[in-house]
């Protein structure tokens, strides 16, 4: 029997219950997965309490895109996958399961050297991460500020810039500093002050600020110390992006992402995944939880913690 977690009403973690589905089919284009590990991201919680606008309940609502697991079935039209191959998916519908049918697309090999927990957690942040630096044109000799270095979508924004030649300042709570340190980036602290420690790490200036924290403080001062406003993104304030003259990649934002923005976001996973079978992108992992206490997962998820959560079948 399959199960799913999912919620028939808008509310709290504990709206999120265990329920039977049918069997997914692999059909035409598509693959069915056992899944393995399933990302838990902040969208999910956003989108079960209201707080993301979303058309009204009719049916069972099910959570969560990213995973990983072990192909079962091949579509008709699917070439380079069989029964057995770890894989990795991403954009899917209902992850919070144990088996899923999804778009032969947006699934992809999974190196041996990367677990299935590392895969699951890919998915969303490291999308949202490496399509933010395309659409800013991020490269060598530029100084990218990022607010909120220290969570998943920040460490992959300082990973992918650091590889691409940047200079990358990141903004974290001081018992974070290490971490940001470690990914290649100069840590610099929250709080009044910003703006001037900032300008202490990046004396030359700041070229491209990128904003994954959703503070007044974090748009404040990307604008006070970057020139062009056309650099500077939310990740959060979409709704806000406008009136400031700056740019929105997801975040609520009116405006949908375009049809290049979208490739890059598929196109992150594989890229990201041929780095960490390389030995050169990392993700850092979280508690894990079973299917059945996905409540508790997202209890977790608002409370805040390190790492990226996971749930597994």
């Amino acid at each position: 029997m399959t199960t799913a977690i999912a919620y028939t009403e808008f509310g709290g973690p504990e709206v999120l219950h265990e329920i039977p589905v049918p069997e997914p089919v692999a059909g035409p284009g598509r693959l069915t997965i056992r899944v393995a590990a399933a990302g838990v991201n902040p969208i999910d919680g956003k989108l079960r309490s209201g707080v993301r606008p979303s058309a009204a309940i009719t049916e069972p609502r099910r959570v969560g895109g990213d995973g990983a697991g072990v192909v079962t079935a091949v579509g008709d039209g699917v070439d380079g996958f069989r029964v057995g191959d770890s894989v990795v998916f991403a954009s899917a519908f209902g992850s919070y399961a144990t088996d899923i049918a999804v778009p032969a697309e947006h699934v992809f090999a999974r190196p041996p050297q990367v677990s299935a927990a590392e895969g699951a957690a890919l998915g969303i942040p490291i999308g949202t991460a490496y399509q933010a630096l395309r659409s800013l044109a991020v490269g060598s000799g530029d100084t990218v500020l990022v607010h909120a270095g220290s969570g998943a979508v920040g460490q992959a924004l300082i990973q992918f810039a650091v590889l691409w030649g940047a200079t990358v300042v990141a903004t974290s709570s001081e018992g974070r500093f290490d971490r940001v340190r470690e990914l290649g980036a100069i840590p610099v602290a929250y709080g009044e002050g910003l703006a001037e420690r900032v300008r202490a790490a990046a004396p030359h200036g700041v070229t491209v600020a990128i904003d994954a924290a959703g503070t007044d403080e974090a748009l404040d001062t990307s604008l006070e110390l970057v020139a062009d406003r056309q650099r500077i993104a939310t990740l959060v304030r979409g709704r806000d992006a406008a009136a400031l003259g700056i740019r929105a990649f997801s975040g609520g934002s009116p405006e949908p992402l375009t049809a290049q923005q979208q490739t890059w976001r598929t196109e992150a996973v594989p890229v990201a995944l041929a780095l960490m079978a390389a030995g050169r992108f990392v993700v850092e992992l979280g508690p894990s939880f079973a299917l059945a206490d996905a409540t508790e997962a997202h209890r977790l998820l608002e409370a805040g913690v390190s790492g990226k959560i996971t749930l597994v079948p």
